[in-house]
């Protein structure tokens, strides 16, 4: 025991109190804090095996290719345009699942509830949860409850966690990433962090900007049976610009994206200019990138484009040095893109 004890007392925590004290916003807010984060605290003490460093991980049991993944989902407010946090916790969970090439089975499903919640509004998020699930053709098998003191849980919390089978042969994340493979983003970018930041703070824009969530399993299994598939992500906290950078990071590679190519709505644009946000960073429910090889991407194209008419090539993978993400403009100028330094919009998942 009094060796164990020392043991503990002599490990020292990677983050560097003197400057985080405290967890801040910014460190759930897909942003260098963020990274740090999880490279220097939760991957450096767990340790997983490369392939398991994605949204999903992807197992083999009894014969089959299993996909595991978890997620917690802490929205506010807890309706939104377009949504609420039940159907989001569903779609966010199986989008993981299929970010692995994946088609989503089972889900769990824990409710960490506040003193004081209208019971109402519990089963308003009840039934949007089962009514998601239909959609994403996924079952509900277990959960839990917990409920904590008033004042203590912001109305509802959700824990997920949700298993899949991976249908294609090949590994699909970011260290099968070539040079030359095109990027293409599967819609528009945007929406469900503006819809989030207008409920949340009461703003009035002149159309509603509803938020993008949805199921994307359908179309990324459609997709992995027509062309070689070599990374996918969904594009959540952080937006499109902080997932490439994670996935430039891992696979050692220079991300190059074309402006003109990335479409933001009229609508997202004025927002995010009134409010001074960049729209590649704003965080999309519904929204993936997939990398194939250039001879696939025609073929990649028309097969998104059955899903979303707004799916796009942006932009294609290089070996330059040193990995980054880099926005190309139409008159020849190069922006690069990095992590954001702290927290553009919180609690938005």
């Amino acid at each position: 025991m009094h060796s164990l004890t020392s043991m503990l007392q002599s490990l020292t925590c990677p983050i560097p109190l003197q400057r985080y004290p405290q967890v801040l916003l910014a460190h759930g807010g897909g942003g260098s804090l963020m990274r740090q984060l999880i490279e220097e605290m939760f991957l450096a003490t767990f340790q997983p095996e490369t392939a398991w460093q994605h949204d999903a991980a992807s197992l083999a049991l009894s014969g089959d290719r299993l996909a595991f993944t978890t997620d917690s989902y802490v929205v506010t407010p807890l309706f939104f345009p377009g949504g609420n946090i039940g159907s989001l916790a569903v779609y966010g969970t199986v989008n993981d699942l299929a970010m692995a090439g994946a088609r989503p089975h089972y889900l769990s499903l824990s409710f960490i509830l506040e003193e004081g919640l209208p019971m109402q509004t519990l089963w308003q998020v009840v039934q949007s949860v089962q009514a998601a699930a239909e959609q994403a053709q996924v079952r509900i098998v277990t959960g839990d409850t917990k409920v904590v003191d008033r004042g203590k849980g912001d109305g509802l919390f959700i824990n997920t966690a949700g298993i899949g089978t991976v249908e294609q042969d090949s590994f699909i994340g970011p260290s099968a990433i070539q040079p030359g493979d095109v990027v293409l983003l599967s819609g528009d970018l945007g929406r469900h962090g503006i819809a989030i930041l207008s409920a949340r703070e009461g703003l009035a824009f002149e159309t509603t900007i509803e938020s993008d969530s949805a199921p994307l399993a359908i179309a990324v299994l459609d997709l992995c049976r027509q062309v070689p598939v070599h990374c996918l992500r969904d594009l959540t906290r952080g937006g499109l610009a902080s997932a490439l950078n994670e996935i430039a990071l891992s696979a050692h590679q220079t991300i190059q994206l074309e402006t003109n190519a990335v479409l933001v709505p009229e609508e997202i644009q004025g927002a995010c200019e009134l409010l001074g946000l960049d729209p590649l960073y704003v965080a999309n429910e519904g929204r993936f990138v997939a990398f194939v090889p250039a001879p696939a991407a025609a073929a990649a194209l028309d097969c998104l484009c059955q899903y979303n008419p707004s799916a796009q090539i942006i932009g294609t993978v290089t070996d330059d040095q040193p990995a980054q993400v880099v926005l190309q403009s139409p008159i020849g100028t190069q922006r690069i893109l990095g992590f954001l330094s702290g927290e553009q919009l919180p609690r938005i998942c």
